[in-house]
């Protein structure tokens, strides 16, 4: 059995509030955060693309995307006490409490619709090209997670904790994985 860390690894659906989650966590037991998605983000606006593109683009050129997914596993090595807000950071730290958050895909199409913070790399008209495009976004990613790691990520076998948010609040949300993190940490 693997040793485990102090380290939560929130993994889920597009706007499922992995992001909403993790600040509550990060106050709730002060600890720090590692995001994946901001790395990518920072990644594409410097190439000028939105997140989809950039998405698309990683399927030629895997050498980014694996070190996207390798910085997570790199910091973890000498940091403990932190959340991970990665789609494979259940896969990078193994070691992690692994979480995925579920929500219903037109409740997911509203939520990242109004996101404020979503406006520099995503932008639309509607919710409904909202929705086709985190639908398009999804299937990206599967394909490039299976091609390059031969893993899939909503396979809720590979997470120790999976929770619906779309009916709950966030911080019911982050509570309930608090319950089950300090299970696990004791099992």
């Amino acid at each position: 059995m693997r040793k485990k860390k102090n380290i939560i690894s929130l993994a889920g659906d597009l706007a499922a509030g992995k992001g909403t989650v993790s600040e509550l966590l990060i106050k709730d037991l002060n600890y720090g955060i590692y995001r994946n998605g901001e790395y990518a983000r920072k990644l594409a606006k410097e190439m000028n693309m939105d997140i989809t593109s950039f998405n698309e683009y990683l399927k030629d050129h895997p050498e980014i995307d694996r070190q996207i997914e390798k910085s997570a596993a790199e910091y973890a090595k000498d940091h403990d006490n932190f959340i991970i807000d990665a789609r494979l950071g259940w896969y990078a730290v193994p070691e992690s409490f692994k979480v995925y958050l579920k929500v219903d895909s037109d409740v997911a199409a509203e939520r990242a619709f109004n996101d404020e913070k979503r406006k520099n790399t995503e932008s639309f008209a509607t919710v409904e090209e909202q929705k086709a495009d985190m639908e398009k976004r999804f299937k990206l990613e599967n394909e490039r997670y299976w091609n390059l790691y031969q893993v899939h990520k909503e396979d809720l076998s590979n997470y120790d904790f999976v929770i619906d948010t779309t009916k709950l609040t966030p911080k019911k949300v982050a509570n309930k994985i608090k319950e089950a993190y300090f299970a696990w940490l004791e099992y």
